[in-house]
């Protein structure tokens, strides 16, 4: 066996060989011996292929590219080791044709590369690479340096990426260490039961009633919910969907409204009250459903009818199937379990008391199918690779590049003279009656805003992009509301750019109990100020309050009942304006779940949204030049990526495939082989999995099946193989968890085919000023 240990030089070579997309190269068929590219043409599309054909969100492997002596065809890579998701080490199996050659010289090759991660189009990028080691028996050094020279001449255009879920399927879990946040809190939150309809009404605190120019209307800002009081009648009137329930207090009872004052059809002909006089004169209830009112975070588990259990298989679990909260029980008489946040909570029946669970759940719920229809609850059990897969990607920052004279603050408005408040623990205080993250450090100010730092002199700035961050602002506890600003980081500076990151802690997804929760658990009051017109009211981010429940293939929280409200959230429905002194009503979808697309980032002090199809990334919400998202790479990995180039997926009839870019550039193609099962041993030599689960080793030419691993490297084999059918597997669920997943952003299953969440939300919360 011929081993050559590559240097540096020769390591950009392989580099540049497993890239996505070699722009130079030439379309080629999916075939064992290429044809010279000056006679390469575009492949015709097999019978068989679907005009549809879905293609991988890494584009598929293996990878075959035309280079200008022969056929280079990269296999799926083997990870060996993702030191704290920044570093991977990776082995692949690696094929040459060489023009006119009779048959391909295999090898195999070891490279290691720094990574990073697009948690919202689940991929990894994987640059610069290193080529640690190469073994090709068959090649001789000097047709391989002719190789290695050959491709070195290629410039990719796109990043070398591979799908996330491919690399945590390998992923030893076992290395992964959870870091908790530190005091975080899981005291039980009102929890309210239910068998028939229901609604909860959370108020964010004592209501704070604002009035209505030229109305004697008066409305609630701190609910997620259209809650008004009508003082010349002395009665509250709260509208659930197109109908008006009525009520001489707050604490009910409720009942339908009838005919509703005059005063309803006077209200001003804005934005803010589109959805409130769409609902009139109001539709008679078909039934009136209970009122839970409650002025702190409460939460509401309810039932269509007397619970409905079925049997979890494998364990002594029972789940309640007529909810969509997440509710399972051991045994008909034993205890219930409600999660919620990411939280357990268990008590001797659904009416409670409750207590906190997460430490003490039974084994069973370790033992949950991931194929069964509510298996996203395996996130939250503690020792799970559920859950431990959720805390990596809570830890993984995602970082933006902030041109430092392009980037602009956004205008801080207080209301009054500004009023900062010191933080237990610390030295340093927080702005009180703002909208904005505000810091003060000595004489100096920072405002962190949509994951960007900026300093200033005054409170009210002017500001500059922050090229350092004082280390007191990351000792402020979690007991305090601006806790979340101590996950912005500064990375990187430079004379024309700061490179800020930030992790999903900043937007609420917390670490603790080792899993991925949301929030923690503290409740922040408002800041409320009555010396207007109108009030103030400057609300913070609730822990409970609109059944939050994990997403798997987002990462991130999504809110999942209609009976929290048609706003969204918890706690409130409007935000203040200080400059205008006037509210934007329903300007805030208050939650992890956002205003709009199905996972959106929110950042609940600025309002901020970042939304797609398939996730989220705060610095999405910029907009602008200015800020340039660390994963811009992702984009133009896509199959239709940025710059307009469409791709066409060919499957051939050996279950190889051809895809073909056209863009401005002209045409190029990638030709992918149907041997999938094809791997690289620890020991240099290269191995093919049989259908029947046995292994051939190639040598001299051919495939030998006398020839077997060793017992050792037939586990590691093994591993990879079942790695990476079940890496493919996920990489398809989470396709079509992208494009099937429900409005509230929350798949209740690790595997989508099985049935995804069936609760929906109310639309709303859509209008900012």
């Amino acid at each position: 066996m011929t081993i050559l240990h590559q240097s540096a030089g020769r390591a950009s070579a392989i580099a540049v060989a497993l890239a996505l997309v070699v722009p130079s190269m030439t379309a080629v068929r999916g075939q064992t011996t290429p044809a010279k590219p000056a006679a390469a043409t575009t492949p015709p599309k097999s019978p068989a292929a679907s005009a549809t054909a879905r293609v991988a969100a890494d584009g598929g492997w293996p990878r075959s590219y035309a280079i200008d002596k022969g056929l280079i065809t990269i296999h799926q890579p083997q990870i060996a080791s993702w030191d704290g998701q920044q570093h991977i080490v990776a082995f692949a199996a690696v094929s040459y044709t060489a023009f006119g050659a009779p048959k391909p010289a295999m090898g195999s090759i070891k490279f290691e590369s720094d990574t990073s991660v697009s948690l919202d189009s689940r991929l990894v990028n994987l640059s610069p690479l290193k080529l640690t080691e190469s073994h090709f028996a068959d090649l001789p050094k000097e047709q391989l340096r002719d190789v290695v020279d050959a491709i070195q001449q290629l410039v990719p255009k796109e990043p070398m990426v591979i799908a996330l879920d491919r690399v945590l399927a390998r992923l030893d879990k076992s290395k992964i260490v959870p870091r908790d946040v530190a005091g975080i809190k899981a005291d039980p939150p009102v929890i309210f039961y239910s068998t028939s309809p229901a609604v909860v009404v959370n108020l964010d605190g004592d209501p704070v009633w604002s009035p209505i120019r030229e109305n004697d209307l008066k409305f609630a800002v701190n609910t997620n919910w259209d809650l008004f009081e009508h003082p010349p009648t002395k009665a509250f009137f709260l509208r659930n969907g197109n109908s008006w329930l009525k009520a001489s207090g707050l604490q009910g009872p409720w009942q339908a409204a009838g005919k509703l004052p005059e005063s309803f059809s006077k209200l001003p002909a804005d934005e803010n009250w589109k959805d409130v006089k769409a609902a009139l004169p109001g539709a008679p209830p078909a039934s009136v459903p209970k009122v839970f009112l409650s002025t702190k975070p409460a939460e509401l588990i309810l039932l269509n009818g007397a619970p409905n259990y079925l049997t979890v298989a494998g364990t002594g679990l029972l789940w309640v199937s007529n909810t969509d909260v997440d509710l399972f029980r051991l045994g008909k008489a034993g205890a219930v379990y409600f999660l919620v946040s990411g939280r357990w909570f268990s008590a001797p029946d659904f009416t409670g008391p409750w207590t906190f669970a997460t430490p003490t759940l039974p084994q069973d719920f370790k033992k949950i199918p991931v194929s069964h229809e509510r298996s996203r609850v395996l996130a939250a059990v503690p020792g799970t690779d559920q859950a431990i897969e959720a805390v990596l990607l809570a830890q993984i920052p995602q970082t933006a590049r902030v041109a430092r004279k392009e980037i602009k603050a956004p205008e801080v408005q207080f209301q009054g003279e500004p009023q900062f408040q010191p933080i237990e623990q610390t030295k340093v205080a927080r702005a009180a009656n703002t909208d904005k993250d505000i810091i003060k450090v000595g004489d100096q100010y920072y405002m962190c805003y949509q994951g960007v730092w900026f300093v200033g002199k005054s409170p009210s700035g002017p500001w500059e992009a922050a090229s350092s961050v004082p280390q007191e602002i990351y000792q402020i506890p979690a007991s305090s509301p601006a806790y979340n600003v101590t996950n912005v980081v500064i990375v990187e500076d430079n004379a024309d750019e700061i490179t800020y990151a930030s992790t999903a802690a900043y937007t609420g997804l917390m670490v603790g109990w080792g899993c991925a929760v949301w929030g923690t658990g503290y409740y922040y009051p408002p800041y409320v100020y009555y010396g207007g017109f109108y009030p103030a009211y400057y609300p913070y981010y609730p822990t409970y309050g609109y059944y939050a429940s994990y997403n798997p293939w987002t990462g991130s929280y999504g809110r999942g009942m209609v009976a929290y409200g048609p706003y969204g959230g918890a706690g409130v429905g409007a935000r203040y304006n200080p400059r205008t002194g006037t509210y934007a009503r329903g300007a805030v979808a208050w939650g992890p779940y956002g205003a709009r697309g199905v996972a959106s980032a929110y950042n609940p002090r600025t309002g901020a949204v970042g939304g797609t199809r398939q996730g989220s990334n705060i610095y999405g919400s910029w907009g602008q030049t200015a800020v340039r998202r660390g994963d811009q790479w992702a984009t133009t990995s896509r199959v239709t990526n940025n710059r307009g180039t469409t791709t066409r997926a060919t499957q051939g009839s050996g279950g190889g495939e051809a895809i073909t870019r056209r863009g401005s550039q002209g045409t190029s193609g990638v030709a992918r082989t149907g041997s999938g099962d094809v791997y690289a041993g620890r020991d240099g030599n290269v191995y093919r999995k049989q259908e029947g689960g046995g292994w051939q080793k190639y040598e001299n030419g051919g495939w030998n099946n006398a020839q077997q691993p060793t017992p050792q490297d037939r586990d590691q084999l093994n591993r990879d193989a079942a790695a990476r059918s079940e890496g493919a597997q996920r990489t398809r669920d989470a396709s079509r968890a992208s494009s099937s997943s429900s409005r509230s952003g929350s798949s209740s299953s690790y595997r989508p085919s099985s049935g995804m969440s069936r609760g929906g939300s109310r639309g709303g919360g859509g209008r900012r000023r």
